[in-house]
């Protein structure tokens, strides 16, 4: 959010392509660094002198399918012990193929110094799991297999914890709500795309904003191989773990599709052929899914296939304790936070008090790659370091473990790190307390197009007002530069970027204040209500918050889209006829 600013401004783009991307395929080619082998040598020796591993333990599911799992221990087996748990559709094997090395290992051996049993399950069909992959982990009921296995283990003490980031923490909520008795926690990080419908959101699981696909699932599930199970290599069933453990030192089974230059191909029309247009074979893009439901370009954003499979709803309540993580410049932090809100207010009165919340400012997922200077994008925005790992493992001892650590007396409901402001600071709630809310209204003489137009943003309604026209060229839409994003490679980059060479395009409309008197903090949600009337039969409108630095650098805070009049929009809100407002 923007702290302090001396000019605020509201640009509306135009755009019927949310995003226009240029994502590189995974690296297939890695020097052999001797001393990152040397480390993870060192690492897996560690590992071995303090846990007990079973790899590649062959978890069964009432349907027969056994889905892998990878187990890490104390090795003194006189006591039982709690056990985080990590489900994930990415590559976990323990042995690194392309180096010739252990995989890093760090994550398992912090866990079982500290006392836990850590065990990481691929998602069914992937890697060495049985099945055929569908998004978010259906059925659901595969979870609650593997957590009452869990449960049994003869040295588990039937007290489960989640955590993970991004894919690795969407299909938590569902799973939350399930009523497992071995559950006892969760922490999810980045969760956006497990958030299916919450309140005025139906984002179901970021495919959609407000509305419009989001371009960056159709190059997720190619370059990651998640798009289909045809042809996908895997070892016969009824290997032993023995076998399967050797294997996996020289097959690790992860997918390499053909590099895609996605800046051109993300131009495709129509964009339910965007992959095959690619070499991409059959899969849940465009084709009906494992589950028997239609593809996922096929769906409107309430269509009732979103509702039968991994993702969670605000139908579903949840009711164990959860410490949520969030960033502002990741795809989907207002639902995110909807979604915490929603639980904090349905769940037990008990349970509600034991919902907590974190929001970096960092990209997706980035959380420990803050510094002194953390640098979002362009941005610097000081030092947004916060100690993650006391933070999670103080929550877990007292969850899991039972101890009165003090750690929900200590630890603020919320802690949201203000930026420009650049400090984190902490509430009971969202908004936080106190927080009030602030109108602007746009306002111009009918030339507010482009940076050089005038556009002006408003405290008080203009009580006469012109009408802003822009025209909308389809082959030549508004890209995206900076924001919230994830999964699409390192040459776009997200976060704050410097947004006047965008503003110099007439088909976007630039609003800004004078500069500011005084210092304002913005900490809350943002709503916009535009009134607006178009020649196309359906059409899309952006709009970003800028933050103006006294150099002129203007650097984005947020953004979001909204379709017009699509069919779903009307169908839910009655909307017919030549104008209306979003």
């Amino acid at each position: 959010m923007p702290r302090n600013p001396k000019l605020a401004r509201l640009g509306m783009l135009s755009s019927a392509i949310l995003l226009c991307i240029a994502v590189p395929s995974q690296g297939r080619v890695r020097a052999q660094d001797a001393a990152l082998i040397a480390r993870r040598n060192a690492t897996e020796r560690e590992v071995e002198s303090v846990a007990i591993i079973e790899r590649k333990v062959m978890v069964p599911m009432r349907d027969g399918k056994r889905m892998q799992a990878d187990i890490y221990r104390p090795k003194n087996e006189s006591k039982k012990y709690p056990i985080i748990f990590s489900r994930t559709p990415y590559d976990f094997n323990y042995w690194d193929v392309e180096l010739g090395a252990p995989r890093d290992m760090s994550a398992e051996l912090d866990a079982v110094k500290r006392g836990y049993a850590y065990i990481e399950i691929n998602e069914r069909g992937r890697y060495f799991s049985e099945g055929d992959y569908d998004i978010l982990g259906v059925p659901l009921t595969d979870a609650d297999d593997e957590l009452n296995w869990m449960g049994g283990l003869s040295w588990s003490s039937d007290k489960v914890g989640l955590i993970g980031c991004s894919s690795t923490a969407e299909w938590q909520l569902s799973v939350a709500s399930r009523g497992d008795k071995a559950l006892a926690t969760f922490i999810p990080e980045s969760f956006g795309a497990g958030v299916g419908r919450v309140g005025p959101y139906y984002e179901q699981g970021n495919w959609f904003r407000g509305g419009a696909v989001q371009m960056l699932f159709g190059t997720w599930l190619y370059d990651y191989g998640l798009q289909t199970n045809e042809g996908k290599p895997s070892f016969p069933a009824g290997m032993s773990q023995r076998a399967l453990t050797a294997a996996a030192k020289s097959y690790d089974l992860s997918a390499h599709p053909p590099t895609v230059d996605w800046s051109k191909a993300l131009w495709h029309l129509p964009e339910r052929d965007l992959l095959a247009a690619v070499g991409s074979q059959h899969g849940i893009y465009a084709d009906t899914t494992p589950s028997g439901q239609p593809g996922m370009i096929e769906r409107t954003p309430n269509d009732p296939s979103w509702y039968k499979g991994g993702l969670w709803n605000d139908s579903m309540r949840i009711d164990i304790p959860g410490l949520w993580f969030m960033t502002w410049y990741d795809v989907s932090t207002g639902p995110n936070l909807a979604a915490h809100n929603y639980v904090r207010k349905t769940a037990s009165p008990e349970v509600g008090s034991e919902q907590y919340a974190i929001i970096a400012p960092m990209p997706h997922c980035g959380y420990k790659r803050a510094s002194e200077h953390t640098v979002v994008g362009e941005r610097d925005l000081g030092d947004a370091r916060m100690d993650y790992d006391a933070l999670t493992y103080g929550w877990f001892d007292h969850f899991l473990k039972g101890e009165d650590n003090g750690i929900l007396a200590k630890t603020p409901k919320v802690q949201y790190y203000t930026m420009g402001l650049n400090r984190w600071q902490s509430s009971d709630s969202w908004p936080p307390h106190g927080a009030k809310p602030v109108t602007h209204y746009l306002a111009s003489g009918g030339h507010a197009n482009s940076l050089n137009g005038d556009g002006a943003l408003k405290s008080v309604a203009e009580q006469k007002d012109a009408a802003d026209k822009f025209v909308y060229d389809p082959m030549n839409p508004v890209p995206t530069h900076g924001g919230g994003f994830c999964c699409m490679g390192a040459d776009l980059k997200p976060g704050a970027l410097d947004q006047r060479g965008m503003e110099t395009r007439d088909d976007i409309l630039v609003y800004s204040t004078g500069p500011l008197k005084e210092g304002m903090e913005v900490s809350g949600p943002i709503d916009v209500t535009l009134y607006v009337q178009s020649d196309a039969r359906d059409t899309d409108f952006t709009v970003k918050l800028i933050d103006v630095l006294p150099d002129g650098k203007a650097y984005n805070i947020d953004e979001n889209i909204q379709r017009a009049l699509s069919r779903w929009l009307r169908q839910a809100a009655g909307v017919d006829g030549e104008g209306t407002s979003l």
